[in-house]
């Protein structure tokens, strides 16, 4: 599934069996897909397009049925929406790059750098709402998330 405005995530949207091994309520799977085509003129590079895109995949999330309410969902929620946040920064930084033969290697290390950044405000917002469980940290983070994403909003999934 695509991120999409205004759509919210669902229970319904999370097919994956529950791991009762871990004392998580619910695990979002969500992350970026990225391509690029570079067109070029003998041996200089004179264009380049990408599609970058935020996921959530529902065969990898799960909730355990007796843990699922509102508030957890919310959680989930912010995870995806931290992913689409960084794929709007990820177009505004690819928007600044400047056509060059080095393009290539700069988008591979932008969405390098762009993934390690994810994966750690994910563990971070993880960390300071104790996994949703710290309801004044978790009212925060919806606050800073969305203004985060109305930064970005030019670059916003369609």
């Amino acid at each position: 599934m695509s991120w999409k405005d205004p759509y919210q995530l669902t229970w319904a949207d999370f097919k994956d069996e529950p791991n009762y091994n871990t004392n998580a309520a619910a695990v979002t799977a969500s992350g970026i897909s990225f391509g690029f085509s570079i067109k070029q003129t003998d041996a200089k590079v004179i264009d380049f397009s990408t599609e970058v895109h935020a996921h959530f995949y529902p065969e990898q999330s799960w909730v355990k049925p007796e843990k699922a309410n509102n508030h957890i969902l919310s959680h989930e929620q912010l995870h995806f929406n931290i992913t689409e946040l960084h794929v709007r920064k990820f177009r505004y930084r690819i928007s600044k790059l400047k056509i060059s033969n080095n393009i290539r290697k700069e988008l591979k290390a932008l969405q390098n750098t762009i993934n390690l950044e994810l994966k750690a405000l994910q563990s971070r917002y993880d960390a300071e709402t104790n996994y949703s469980r710290n309801f004044e940290a978790q009212a925060q983070w919806k606050v800073y998330i969305a203004q985060e994403l109305k930064k970005y909003n030019k670059f916003k999934s369609k």
